[in-house]
């Protein structure tokens, strides 16, 4: 099957949504698939406020049409709610395509402390986005639930997974400061809520691993701790070995693809029993999950990282990519892509968009 997945989060982003997208890239090319990727990449960008790293595409409606129509893909995913998915998603509609969708981040969540939109607002534009894909694919059931209360339809679950030969528990290092050492992975901002862990009075010492807007005002508040910037999978995951502890404060993300890698290494998890952490860790063991994030992180600090490793080995990529792959719907017996049936399809289609 030729498969074309429609992203406005790609490269040289590094987050949750694009490792998630490039793992099951992978994964379907080793089951024997071939995918195309429609990523901002190949348009006109500006940097989406708040938030520079993504590159919003400029007008690209005539380049998504004509995309689509060479790659004629025989099953089509659009990953994200931006321009492109926006674009892509107005194509299908006017020409009868089926297609799906994913929900990735709590994006009503992360507006509304930025620009004051209520939630009912962005729900609804969301609701409007997904309400003719036929599966709208989510990480956890919690995030399920949660779409269903606000209207949402067609929502299935697509799960996470981790690259266990990349991530490994061994061998550790002694590095030079003081232990135990606790640890952050992601993007420095706001909604990650990172001061929630540096203003802890915890043992030992505290690192954080990534960039964002909070950066520089975080460095000037909380100088005692360790700040790595943004680093590559291999030095990644030395860094997720060599922590006694992966602290995940935010109360936002939909899934937390760090919980796994910082699992798959052996580093059980501190984190608030919120979305993400009570699916990925539940009661497993393998994370403390407390409303008091001190007493996680001491928590978990007792937790053997044999048992942490041994979770996470439940998580593959392979798994969670068969799940894509079975909500796809086949374009071919729906519609051609020749000039006269996309001529028929739009006197067809009723105006809804």
């Amino acid at each position: 099957m030729k498969i074309l997945i429609v992203t406005d989060a790609w490269e040289p982003q590094v987050n949750g949504v694009v490792r998630t997208l490039k793992n099951t890239r992978r994964e379907l090319q080793a089951m024997g698939h071939e995918v195309a990727m429609l990523t901002p990449l190949e348009f006109h960008t500006l940097p989406c406020p708040t938030y520079p790293e993504i590159r919003l595409s400029l007008f690209p409606a005539r380049k998504v049409r004509r995309i689509i129509e060479e790659v004629q893909p025989d099953a089509l995913h659009i990953a994200t709610e931006g321009p492109l998915g926006m674009a892509t998603r107005a194509y299908a509609r006017k020409h009868n395509l089926p297609y799906t969708t994913a929900y990735h981040t709590r994006f009503p969540e992360y507006v509304q402390p930025r620009f004051g939109i209520p939630l009912s607002v962005t729900y609804a534009f969301l609701r409007w986005f997904h309400k003719h894909s036929s599966a709208v694919l989510v990480p956890t059931p919690v995030v399920k639930r949660d779409l269903e209360a606000y209207g949402f339809n067609n929502v299935v679950l697509w799960s996470r997974g981790v690259d266990l030969d990349k991530f490994t528990p061994e061998p550790r290092q002694t590095p030079d400061c003081e232990r135990p050492v606790f640890l952050y992975v992601g993007r420095v901002a706001v909604e990650k809520n990172v001061e929630a862990f540096l203003e802890l009075n915890l043992p030992g010492s505290k690192w954080v691993a990534g960039e964002g807007p909070q950066l520089a005002a975080l460095r000037a508040k909380y100088p005692e701790a360790r700040y790595t910037g943004v680093l590559m999978q291999p030095e990644l995951s030395v860094l997720y070995r060599d922590a006694d502890v992966f602290v995940f404060p935010s109360k936002t993300d939909t899934f937390g693809l760090v919980l796994l890698e910082a699992m798959a290494s052996g580093t059980p998890v501190a984190a608030y029993p919120v979305t993400g952490p009570i699916d990925v860790i539940g009661d497993s063991g393998a994370g403390a999950l407390n409303h008091n994030l001190h007493q996680a992180c001491l928590d978990a600090l007792k937790i053997p990282r044999s048992r942490v490793r041994a979770y996470a080995e439940k998580f593959s990529w392979r798994a969670a990519t068969e799940q894509f792959y079975a909500y796809l719907q086949p374009l071919r017996n729906n519609q051609s892509y020749n000039s006269t049936s996309r001529i028929e399809a739009s006197a067809k289609t009723q105006i809804d968009t």
